[in-house]
């Protein structure tokens, strides 16, 4: 009976473990679901934080046209309204991205090994530290020297400024979110030759293609100048190198690992 009853015993205790090492796909959508409501929750707190410091930021971001000489109108009734809860979605969705991605390496966590669970942290770290620099090398660098050439540029006429403050909104997000994702750029590129991905050599190979490339990039997704153009493939161009750096870094490690463990 003591026998049959330790048998008893050891198969709970083995059923138990293997109920708390594996989940069902119920139980997987249900934690899925709660994370999503959380993020939810957070992206909505946050949305009401940032329009209630909206009036703030707005005059925070035309303080820095006024001093170039810049004169704010809006053209519709709603027009200021739109732009504070541009400015409060942004926001929210700026704030929520870290809590996102702390939801999405919980739940993925117990799937992936050590060296991948510190990988995926560090990603998330880098890439919301590389987000920041961004914005604040587009705010202190390239906006100033934007807004300073198409002023001087419109004064050669005899012409008058009142610039929608709707656009001027719009034009500076733009480029923040623009400068943002570009200094992406070395994040995704260690990530990728993590992965087997991308070789070094592949980078230095595409060099003068890619320099081309990042011109015609540059030329799309900023306004109709030479100067404009310039200022951000420079950085971008300044980011590659950095890639191809970090990617000839990353391999030799990697190589090295591989050959101690070989030994």
């Amino acid at each position: 009976m003591k026998n049959n009853k330790t048998a008893d015993s050891k198969a709970k205790g083995q059923e138990e473990k293997a109920d708390e090492g594996s989940m069902p796909l119920t139980g997987h959508l249900r934690e899925m679901r709660n994370r999503i409501l959380v993020c939810l929750i957070v992206f909505a707190a946050a949305f009401l934080v940032c329009l209630n410091f909206a009036p703030g930021l707005i005059t925070l971001l035309t303080d820095m046209g006024e001093a170039y000489q810049y004169t704010f109108v809006y053209l519709a009734p709603q027009e200021l309204l739109m732009s504070y809860l541009n400015i409060a979605l942004i926001g929210g969705i700026v704030c929520t991205v870290p809590v996102l991605a702390y939801e999405a390496y919980v739940f993925a966590g117990p799937g992936l090994r050590a060296g991948e669970k510190t990988a995926f942290l560090m990603a998330m770290i880098s890439g919301a530290l590389c987000f920041v620099v961004g914005v604040l090398f587009a705010y202190f660098i390239t906006i100033p020297f934007m807004l300073h050439f198409l002023i001087q540029f419109t004064a050669q006429v005899n012409v008058t400024d009142s610039i929608s403050i709707g656009e001027y909104l719009n034009f500076l997000l733009t480029v923040f979110i623009i400068f943002g994702i570009v200094f992406e750029m070395p994040v995704i590129t260690v990530l990728l030759t993590r992965l087997g991905l991308l070789r070094a050599r592949w980078l230095k190979a595409a060099r003068k293609v890619m320099i081309v490339v990042i011109f015609f990039v540059a030329a799309v997704i900023t306004p109709p100048d030479v100067v404009s153009q310039i200022m951000v493939a420079i950085p971008m161009i300044g980011l590659y190198q950095i890639s191809i750096f970090l990617c000839g870094l990353f391999e030799r490690k990697k190589q090295e690992a591989e050959d101690e463990s070989e030994e």
